[in-house]
């Protein structure tokens, strides 16, 4: 049994961790810390735990203990991995890091738009972008992982066919986002209340959002230099999911758009091209390691439309993270994340 660790396991990707882990037929759940939460059963916080970790509590971050794991998970707010994933790394442990600490590749443009100095810049070489499909050999050699985020995932997946061929302009490419509350995390805030959230969609960040950067540099390496990207996210009131809507401008005439995609995905088994003609709803994701696809060229005219979504929480965060230790340990890609979404 692989034995692993979770740092930051009171928000929900952490409890998505330990409900995903649960059915993994080859990972145990060594240890699991939360500084607030400390001496807490898991199944006292989350009843839908019970019987599958009763004996396991939270605890103190302790590098010696979590040294102990084959891998560690990271699911913190950023700049917290950057503490403790070197010393880790040191005892052989491989990290798993869920944040956006060492998605970026360049430091300096980490700190500009984390707001403050990256605090482990000496690592950054050795990590690797955890998008499988992708960097699936890089990753099942690596020892530091940087799980995409939830909208980039849902991004890249729906561009890379197109930018991998050289069939749009990469200069003028457009990303339109919706997201659930989960998106903002646990902690309490006042827009995320039911009365705040609900009957209401509102757009943010459009002049600049964290995850520009990391889409950026994702699509850049697709399209083998610079893109220009326009990303504007939106808030909805739903618990769960993201919806992409991504638009292209066609350079050529593109052949088949959806053999094309059929083809790019046809060995990823967490990429779902439906027929054409389909729109995906978010609801056929929910609770499933999915990203599902659907391409359109409106009126056989220059513009190409990817409908792209997926569950922020497993594909977007979770799930992926455990895609990721299932290659970095040569296990079988779908161990824990087989189950079908949850409808309705």
């Amino acid at each position: 049994m692989i034995k692993v660790g979770i740092v930051g396991g009171t928000g929900y990707t952490g409890v998505e961790l330990l409900r995903l882990l649960a059915q993994h037929p080859d990972v145990e759940v060594e240890a699991i810390t939360s500084r607030s939460e400390a001496g807490m059963g898991v199944s006292e916080m989350y009843p839908n735990l019970r019987g599958h970790y009763d004996g396991l509590a939270f605890s103190e971050p302790d590098a010696e203990r979590l040294g102990h794991c084959d891998a560690v998970f990271f699911a913190t707010p950023h700049g917290v991995a950057h503490a403790l994933a070197g010393e880790l790394l040191e005892r052989g442990t491989r990290v798993i890091d869920l944040s956006a600490d060492f998605r970026l590749r360049d430091a300096d443009e980490w700190a500009n738009w984390y707001g403050q100095p990256h605090g482990a810049p000496q690592l950054l070489e050795e990590a690797i972008y955890g998008l499988p499909e992708m960097h699936r050999d890089k990753i099942r050699k690596a020892r530091l992982i940087a799980v995409p985020g939830c909208y980039p995932t849902a991004v890249q997946l729906g561009l890379l066919p197109l930018l991998e061929a050289g069939l749009i302009d990469p200069s003028q490419v457009i990303a339109d986002c919706k997201s659930g509350v989960t998106g903002a995390g646990r902690g309490a805030k006042v827009p995320s209340l039911l009365a705040e959230a609900s009957e209401s969609m509102k757009a943010y960040g459009a002049s600049g959002h964290r995850h520009l950067p990391e889409i950026r540099q994702g699509l850049g390496d697709a399209a083998k230099g610079q893109v220009g990207l326009t990303f504007v996210p939106h808030l909805t009131p739903m618990i769960r999911g993201i919806h992409a809507t991504l638009y292209g401008q066609l350079t050529s005439e593109p052949g088949d758009l959806q053999a094309l995609f059929e083809q790019r995905f046809a060995d990823e088994p967490f990429v779902d091209v439906m027929p054409a003609g389909s729109h995906p709803e978010t609801r056929s994701v929910k609770g499933a390691n999915v990203c599902r696809l659907a391409v359109h060229r409106p009126g056989n005219g220059n513009t190409v439309v990817v409908l792209s979504v997926i569950d922020n929480l497993v594909k977007g965060a979770s799930g992926q993270a455990i895609h990721n230790l299932n290659l970095m340990f040569g296990l079988d890609e779908n161990a824990g994340l087989a189950a079908p979404a949850l409808m309705p």
